[in-house]
């Protein structure tokens, strides 16, 4: 949940509410959104009026190089200043060193630093990195470096294409003319003095021609009103400005957010291209930064710009080809993301509000007699003890009630898991009479953040005022664990940790402790459900003057939606760094920080860590530690169990500890379309576990929303429901229509997880991506380069959800028209037609998913109420053969026990399959150690050759099982679909002859 702005005096507090007539507006009073403008406003941007500083980087004179010393795989340049410094927001560094490094085939380092290496970079025990030289090449390098001495620049290209335009280039006669006035005319900011390389202790800059409207991934966390493919200001785009910076604020609209990702994939097909080829730029810095992409007015140049406070210029560029080619690249650098618990995969139940432990057990009952799957509780800070960390209230959750519940839902017989909640904070004590070890031995083994005076750094959170961890702090990880250890022996057996609040957030503007009174533990603003800030927001259509609260579809017969009804979109809290000075915090360069001030409502810029490290370099960095204390502990306590961890902060590696959520986002069918980009976006970022509130946190949602939510989110990596404090309940089974659907769904969802399973160990083995976007799959069509309201799971399904209030209908791209064949996955059915985008009627509840022609997918025949029942059923095969008489099909099954972390036994299964109407064959090779319990009982082979599903064709006449005549078998020539039953293929053996037909 976000940081709630301060309570405003009084008098104007109550007047603003008096005046609203929806909970939008007191919504603001917390949340910091409103109903702002749908794109970007830097109203507030206000550049530092330090005299010391010319502001104008046109005056910068760049650097040039004066020795090379060529290596093997790279070389090392010096640079020296090329004039005067120019102090554009900082004092110049006159030495550089370029270090380029070839570090694999695919893969080529660029690192500018100073010379004397004062600038902060990320500790290899924060974010370890690859080997910097490689003792050899297999094969020659594809990027290549190329350089000009004077002024210093340099371009990327490739050398399997050598005529193509360079994928990086940072050369001035490449970019357009400058000065150039404000690209985004409300943004001052954008205006382009010049593009020299500057590199100074408190600001950097780079830039980089792109192509003309460029097809840009990634550069996260945000929800881009673009969508998935940024916004680079061709077309009709303006540009954006991408500001890396974690902050706590409930999705807003292209503004920084949670995480902090500056990488980004980039997608290129050109009329001279022989092929479509991406590839990608990772910086490897946490400094505060903007990152711009524009386009100047009558310019046929796109262009990227790094704008940075601190830090080097430490690029890795990946050389793909394909777009999935270049997020396993980027895992080589980062690391590859965790593996996740089987039990993670269901179906998960949260609500910020639970009344005490029998309503826990009610929702758990009622789950259970509405038949549908629940594996997961999780719990919110009403878990708590005056909402402090490690600790449970004693009158609504006492010790030995949530051990009792807990032990009962991991029963044998319940198989069933409960995850807590843990923030960032942890509160000081002013009371000797007070009791809290969390602080106690946090402060004797010294390992909270400071103020540069040496005292601890006080915010103000959940509890009151609070320090935070240091996790620069030698003590800090065993302090953690034992905290986490203690809780759970206490009675809180947990499975998993949820963490949040962690980028991280707070109630006050940097350090606030100096004169507060410390004993104070209330909130500074209303809780959700105080009169003074009801929630009675509604999705739009939803009437509720006129049909009441209940955000029923019907009432009295009646259709609630309402067309006229409408409501302000999502907020947009981006505003710019102001140059305040309370803190003596803020550098020359104010990056555009939604909250403004770096310090606001988080850990002030000038606070310090161990050995001496400020937060200004390393603020980006806490979520990411956090997640791997977490981990670390979580490895302890549990003997070796995966970790499971979902955090809200995040950083360049931090899928290797945690999956992620969306954060706060609304209960709006806005919402709900932007998580879809929201999950392509951190397929990217290797923290490919992730998901959305499915119904919506803020606001109340309704029947309709919530049942087109619970029906997409079926169908993405984590499946959580969870609403705010005082909100209409939303669990799944409030509503029959909305029951129905999660049955429904929840069971195809089940049923795949022996998909859903083996993509995820491909993730954490090679980084493969397990959700994708189109384009991933069918690079060669532009059609798809912006679509983001349908993806991929993997390489063999195509969702198409319905994402709009009030329609059965939706429009779809079913992309490799003549080379690939669609079906719909329940009914088999062909997709015919020759159009690339096609009408899909979709009730409510229902959802357009398509098996793609070529896969060979593993599912349980029999999903069950949770995932280790679902695990212990038998299995069946459905195979789509591509097209033609001779056609092929292939897929791959990971098999292990679903909890030990790796190295642990292991089966891999490798599926073939080849032919037509009038023969093929499957076979199957096994390899592994791990031995599978369940055997494949039943097989579905979809043959596509050639027939349109309205001619019957030759029909099959004999079908044999491992080389044995097998009678229990069936044809649908119209389908051209072979059933084979009762198979028993044992997946602890290859089987050539598994099964063949004629």
């Amino acid at each position: 949940m976000s940081a709630f702005q301060k309570k405003p005096p009084r008098n104007f507090c109550g007047l603003l509410l008096a005046a609203s007539a929806s909970v939008f507006a007191s919504l603001a009073l917390y949340l910091r959104i409103g109903p702002f403008p749908p794109h970007l406003s830097f109203d507030r941007w206000v550049v530092s009026s330090d005299p010391t500083v010319s502001r104008n980087v046109s005056l910068c004179p760049g650097y040039n190089l004066t020795s090379v010393k060529n290596f093997e795989h790279g070389l090392v340049a010096n640079l020296v200043l090329a004039g005067k410094e120019c102090h554009a927001y900082g004092t110049d560094y006159k030495h550089l060193v370029v270090e380029v490094a070839y570090e694999t085939a695919t893969r080529l380092r660029v690192n500018i630093r100073d010379a004397e290496e004062s600038q902060f970079t990320i500790q290899n025990d924060v974010l370890g990195l690859p080997l910097r030289i490689p003792e050899s090449l297999t094969h020659p390098p594809d990027l290549l470096f190329n350089y000009e001495t004077s002024p210093f620049s340099f371009w990327i290209t490739r050398r399997s294409d050598p005529q193509a335009s360079p994928l990086f280039d940072t050369r001035v006669s490449s970019l357009p003319g400058t000065p150039i006035p404000p690209v985004i005319p409300d943004i001052p900011s954008t205006s382009l003095d010049g593009f020299p390389l500057v590199f100074e202790d408190r600001y950097l800059q780079l830039t980089s021609a792109l192509p003309l409207d460029a097809n840009v991934y990634g550069l996260g966390e945000v929800v881009a009103s673009s969508g998935f493919r940024r916004d680079t200001g061709g077309g009709s785009g303006r540009g954006s400005v991408q500001t890396m910076w974690n902050r706590d604020s409930a999705n807003p609209v292209d503004g920084n957010m949670y995480g902090s990702h500056p990488v980004y994939l980039e997608h290129r097909l050109h009329e001279h291209m022989t092929k479509p080829q991406s590839h990608g730029v990772y910086l490897h810095s946490a400094a505060a930064s903007d990152i711009l992409l524009l386009t100047p007015p009558s310019s046929q140049t796109s262009l990227i710009q790094y704008r940075m406070l601190g830090g080097t210029l430490d690029f890795y560029f990946f050389s793909g080809p394909s777009p999935s080619q270049v997020i396993e690249q980027y895992s080589e650098v980062v690391g590859k993301p965790a593996w996740q618990n089987a039990w993670a995969f269901g179906y998960q139940q949260c609500r910020w509000g639970y009344e005490d432990v029998s309503e826990l057990r009610g929702i758990v009952r009622r789950m259970n007699e509405s038949k549908i799957p629940l594996e997961v509780i999780w719990s919110d800070i009403d878990l708590y003890h005056a909402y402090r960390d490690f600790t449970t209230d004693p009158v609504r959750y006492p010790t030995e009630d949530i051990r009792s519940f807990i032990s009962a839902l991991a029963s044998a017989a319940n198989e069933q898991h409960y995850v807590p909640i843990v923030d960032a904070a942890i509160p000081v004590l002013t009371n000797k009479t007070d009791a809290y070890p969390p602080y106690e031995t946090g402060k004797d083994l010294d390992v909270f953040i400071k103020n540069p005076d040496g005292t601890e750094h006080i915010g103000q959170v959940w509890p009151g005022y609070t320090v935070f961890p240091d996790w620069f702090s030698p003590k800090a990880q065993r302090w953690w664990t034992t905290l986490l250890s203690d809780w759970s022996s206490a009675g809180v057996l947990f499975s998993g940790i949820w963490l949040d609040m962690n980028e991280v957030s707070s109630f006050c503007d940097g350090s606030c402790g100096t004169g507060a009174n410390l004993s104070n533990t209330s909130v500074p603003f209303y809780l959700p459900g105080h009169p003074n800030n009801l929630v009675i927001d509604y999705p739009e259509g939803y009437n509720v003057t006129r049909f009441g609260p209940s955000g029923n579809l019907t009432v009295n017969g009646t259709h609630t939606y309402d067309p006229s009804v409408r409501i302000n979109g999502v907020g947009n809290n981006v505003t710019p760094g102001s140059g305040d000075k309370r803190h003596g915090t803020e550098p020359s360069y104010s990056v555009h920080n939604g909250n403004g001030p770096l310090s606001s409502l988080t850990i002030a810029a000038n606070a310090t860590h161990a050995s001496g490290l400020g937060e200004l370099d390393v603020h980006n960095l806490w979520g990411l530690m956090n997640s791997q204390a977490t981990f670390k502990a979580l490895l302890e306590i549990r003997r070796w169990k995966r970790p499971f961890i979902i955090s809200r902060s995040t950083f360049a590696g931090s899928g290797t500890w945690a999956g992620h959520w969306l954060g706060d986002n609304f209960s709006r069918w806005e919402s709900l379309r932007y998580s879809i980009q929201g999950v392509l976006q951190f397929q990217i970022f290797q923290i490919p576990f992730v998901g959305a509130d499915t119904c919506g946190f803020i606001g109340n949602t309704d029947e309709e929303l919530c049942n087109r939510w619970m029906t997409l989110s079926a169908y993405l990596p984590f499946f959580r429901n969870h609403n705010i404090l005082s909100a209409i309940p939303q669990e799944p089974y409030v509503w029959d229509s909305v029951a129905d659907a999660s049955r429904d769904n929840i069971a195809v969802r089940y049923s795949l997880l022996p998909y859903w399973y083996t993509l995820f160990a491909d993730a954490s083995r090679h980084g493969t991506p397990p959700i994708k976007a189109l384009f991933y799959e069918f690079p060669d069509e532009p059609e798809l380069f912006a679509v983001d309201k349908q993806f991929m799971i993997g390489n063999a399904l195509l969702v198409t959800p319905v994402l709009h209030p009030n329609v059965t209908t939706v429009q779809g791209h079913f992309p490799g028209i003549g080379i690939v064949i669609w079906r719909d996955f329940f009914t088999y059915e062909r997709l015919l037609g020759s159009a690339q985008t096609q009408n899909l009627e979709v009730p409510l509840g229902k959802i357009g998913l398509h098996i793609r022609s070529g896969a060979a997918i593993v599912l349980h025949q029999e999903p069950g109420h949770t995932i280790a029942s679902t695990r212990r059923s038998d299995l069946s095969l459905l195979v789509s053969l591509s097209p033609g008489a001779d056609g092929v099909a292939r897929g791959r099954l990971y098999l292990d026990d679903g909890e030990s972390q790796p190295p642990t036994p292991h089966r891999d299964v490798e599926i073939f399959a080849n032919g037509g109407r009038r023969g093929g064959k499957l076979r199957l090779v096994s390899e592994g150690t791990y031995v599978s319990q369940t055997k494949v009982q039943k097989v579905v082979i979809l043959i596509n050759d050639g027939h349109d599903g309205q001619k019957a064709g030759p029909a099959v006449q004999e079908v044999r099982v491992k080389g044995q005549t097998w009678d229990s078998w069936t044809w649908d020539g119209k389908l051209g679909k072979l059933v084979v039953e009762s198979v028993g293929i044992d997946l602890n053996e290859s089987t050539v002859d598994a099964i063949d037909w004629r």
